[in-house]
């Protein structure tokens, strides 16, 4: 079991001539039906071409801790999951690009029905830990501890505000 402590922020769509220099990721994931107090997902993550697949189990904490439980699966064992997916929710596609910043790594996600305001976020060490972030990005507000940007909750129904 493994902990998982991060700071998300809504944050003003970001310059992209920027970010193009950053690694980059498609993500496609899918929510699982659970009853467990889990929330199981399965992603392909894209890069440079190459696949990887990853179940994903997290279980909420606090607003910025969750319990963490992940590992990468081969493509025949994602297709099966996928038989699993909860049809309340849509698979979420969006694009992360990893922005080295202060010794930590931020992710922007950059969503196809946002056009003009993306998801930052910074995976901690201590939830008491401060979190800056490039100069470039722009926060609109910290949405930590609002579900509706969760993921699983984007995956239900899109925050009225985006």
């Amino acid at each position: 079991m493994a902990f998982e402590i991060e700071r998300k922020f809504l944050i003003e769509y970001p310059d992209m001539k920027i970010l193009e220099k950053y690694p980059k990721s498609e993500i496609a994931q899918t929510y699982l039906k659970t009853d467990d107090g889990f929330t199981s997902r399965v992603r392909a993550r894209t890069s440079d071409g190459v696949t990887k697949y990853i179940f994903t189990e997290k279980k909420r904490v606090t607003d910025l801790k969750c319990i963490e439980n992940e590992r990468e699966i081969s493509a025949d064992e994602y297709k099966e999951l996928l038989k699993l997916a909860d049809h309340e929710r849509m698979t979420v596609h969006k694009t992360r690009y990893c922005v080295p910043h202060n010794g930590r790594v931020v992710e922007v996600d950059v969503y196809p029905f946002l056009s003009d305001r993306a998801i930052a976020e910074v995976e901690m060490q201590d939830e008491s830990e401060k979190v800056e972030l490039p100069d470039f990005i722009n926060i609109i507000r910290d949405v930590t501890a609002e579900k509706a940007y969760k993921n699983a909750s984007i995956a239900k129904k899109i925050p009225s505000d985006c």
